[in-house]
């Protein structure tokens, strides 16, 4: 049996200490959230935090993990939605909303990092991939977090 620390709980799972971190979250812990999209660390979106750090679950076995606090999405706040989901919704940043999860705890982690960053900062470190496009809008959403604010540039004054 292993022991997982996962959004402020305790798991014991019984599993072989390979098995990627994202099988035990979805198939072993029941959180879903947590996306499958490409199995080899590129598209992001199976990110999670891992003691504190935004990581790729699906190649991350579950063994390098043990004694390090993990969050998924479901756990990014326990008290309503976290401040980065309302700005994904305040500036309608998802589509088919598939790859969102990954990118909002990339971007979670990135805002914990650097408050204010950069276009060069989101780039760099906002590597999760969207079929959809939604970079624009994801990069919108988060200098309007860093300003302080979630409400959408209108243009209106």
């Amino acid at each position: 049996m292993l022991e997982l620390m996962v959004n402020g709980r305790t798991y014991s799972v019984d599993v072989e200490p390979e098995m990627p971190l994202l099988w035990v979250l979805r198939d072993h812990l029941g959180l879903p959230g947590t996306k499958y999209g490409c199995g080899v660390s590129i598209c992001g979106a199976c990110t999670v935090h891992v003691d504190g750090e935004a990581v790729r679950s699906c190649t991350l076995p579950v063994s390098a993990v043990l004694g390090k606090p993990i969050v998924t999405i479901e756990g990014l706040s326990m008290a309503g939605l976290h401040r980065v989901q309302q700005a994904w919704i305040d500036h309608q940043v998802p589509q088919c909303g598939y790859c969102q999860t990954g990118m909002i705890m990339a971007a979670t982690a990135l805002l914990a990092k650097i408050a204010q960053p950069t276009d060069d900062d989101i780039d760099r470190t906002m590597t999760n991939l969207c079929r959809c496009g939604t970079y624009a809008r994801v990069r919108e959403a988060m200098h309007a977090l860093a300003a302080g604010s979630n409400a959408p540039d209108t243009g209106k004054t």
